[in-house]
C-alpha cells in the first residue's frame, strides 16, 4: 500500500509471517526430516545423506535460506542424532555450504545431470572427510565400508531429495513474485 507522499506502508503481519515461513522452511524442513529418519531401522542411517543433500541444494539454489548458522545447527543435529563425534557433521556441512557458494555461478544454471555429478563429488568428499576425522579423533583406522556406504547412499538419495526440493523452490519463487 502506498501512502501519500509516495511512502510505502509497512508490510502487514500476514505478509511478514509468510516471508518468515519461506525463510525458515528449508532449514526447519531439513531438521524435521533428519529427526524422522533417525528412527532405528537396522539400515544405514540416511540422516547424513539427507543433511548433505539439503544443504547442497539450498546453498546452490537459494543460499539466503541456508546461511552458515543453519548449516552449523544442522551439522550439530546430525552429529547428535548419529552419535558421531561432535564437529564432524558441522565441519562437513559448513565446508559443503562454503564450497557450493563459491561454485554457485557455475553450477546453478547446469542441467540436473551435471549438478548430480557435482553433488557426487561432494558426497564422496564428505564421506572421506568423515572417515578421516573419525580416524584422527579415535586414533585408529576404522573400516572404510561405512564411509563408502554413506557416500553411495548420499549419491543415490539426491535425486529423490532434489525433486520435491525443486518443486518447493519453484513454489517459493512464485509466491515471492506474486507478493512482490
Amino acid at each position: 500500500m502506498v501512502l501519500s507522499g509516495g511512502q510505502q506502508s509497512p508490510p502487514g503481519l500476514l505478509t511478514r509471517l509468510d516471508v518468515l515461513a519461506r525463510a525458515a522452511c528449508p532449514a526447519a524442513g531439513t531438521a524435521l526430516l533428519m529427526v524422522l529418519l533417525s528412527a532405528p531401522t537396522g539400515l544405514p542411517s540416511a540422516v547424513p545423506a539427507v543433511a548433505l543433500g539439503c544443504v547442497f541444494f539450498w546453498s546452490l539454489f537459494r543460499p539466503a535460506v541456508m546461511p552458515p548458522p543453519a548449516c552449523f545447527a544442522l551439522g550439530l543435529l546430525q552429529d547428535l542424532l548419529g552419535f558421531a563425534p561432535l564437529g564432524i557433521g558441522v565441519l562437513t556441512l559448513l565446508l559443503t555450504h562454503g564450497t557450493v557458494l563459491r561454485l554457485r555461478r557455475l553450477l546453478a544454471r547446469q542441467p540436473f545431470a551435471l549438478v548430480w555429478l557435482a553433488f557426487s563429488g561432494f558426497a564422496l568428499a564428505a564421506a572421506g572427510l568423515g572417515w578421516l576425522l573419525t580416524a584422527l579423533l579415535g586414533w585408529r583406522l576404522p573400516s572404510p565400508v561405512p564411509a563408502l556406504v554413506q557416500g553411495a547412499l548420499s549419491l543415490g538419495l539426491y535425486p529423490a531429495l532434489a525433486a520435491p526440493l525443486t518443486a518447493l523452490h519453484r513454489a517459493m519463487r512464485r509466491a515471492e513474485e506474486t507478493a512482490g
